[in-house]
């Protein structure tokens, strides 16, 4: 029996390398783009409602703010920089070595215990206006979580201290959650038996309500990053 070889034609020849070269472009793309894709470090910088005060493993705002984040395909890690008790002051004085250059993003959340100490509103503001200038010198995104003060206080520390933190998004340009327990400092159910401080669902309603900034933020970075 005569076996005949078949040769393929120049046409055949021009649409295998053409579909080979094509099958390497893609598998360039590909590797490229995994090796490009970096998880996006966020620090969250705070009091005891960053802490997660009195909560279990996984419940504070951070890891859950984290899971709700990869939930939606957002390749973030977290850091929990929370300090129960800190005031700006200690914000201030601990901020170079809490919160580490390699961070991307950081969510600066004090001014709770300074107010809760009745300490002069102005002070509160010119701390927390240098943490957000050493972060941005550093070329890191601030997403700045304001309070709101306790109606024991009085109407003029209210009328002193609540706008600060609008004023300080205004200068620096930077996202604001106007009010860090909006949706749950008036709701008993999702606070602990303090009555300050979130419980499990109370964090769980914080982040629901926060997410659409940090998707903002998010979304921006990476297309700077393109």
């Amino acid at each position: 029996m005569a076996f005949k070889f078949f040769r393929p034609s120049g046409q055949f020849t021009k649409i295998s390398s053409a579909a080979a070269a094509l099958m390497l472009a893609l598998c360039i793309a590909v590797t490229a783009r995994a090796e490009t894709a970096v998880t996006i470090e966020i620090v969250g910088f705070g009091d005891s409602l960053m802490a997660g005060y009195n909560l279990g493993p996984g419940e504070g705002f951070p890891e859950q703010l984290e899971d709700a984040l990869r939930a939606e395909d957002y390749d973030v890690a977290i850091t929990n920089a929370g300090v129960s008790g800190d005031t700006t002051s200690g914000g201030l004085s601990r901020l170079e070595w809490s919160v580490p250059e390699t961070a991307d993003i950081v969510l600066l959340e004090l001014g709770a215990n300074d107010m809760l100490r009745g300490i002069p509103p102005a002070s509160t503001e010119q701390n927390l206006d240098r943490m957000i200038s050493t972060l941005k010198e550093r070329g890191q995104h601030v997403i700045l979580a304001g309070m709101l003060a306790a109606p024991n206080l009085g109407e003029d520390y209210a009328a002193a201290f609540n706008p600060l933190y609008e004023r300080l998004a205004e200068k620096h340009e930077i996202p604001l959650i106007p009010f860090f327990l909006d949706g749950v400092a008036a709701e008993p159910s999702l606070l602990l038996e303090d009555g300050m401080h979130p419980n499990a669902q109370g964090v769980a309603r914080m982040v629901e309500r926060i997410l659409p900034t940090f998707r903002e933020v998010l979304d921006e970075q990476q297309e700077e990053g393109t």
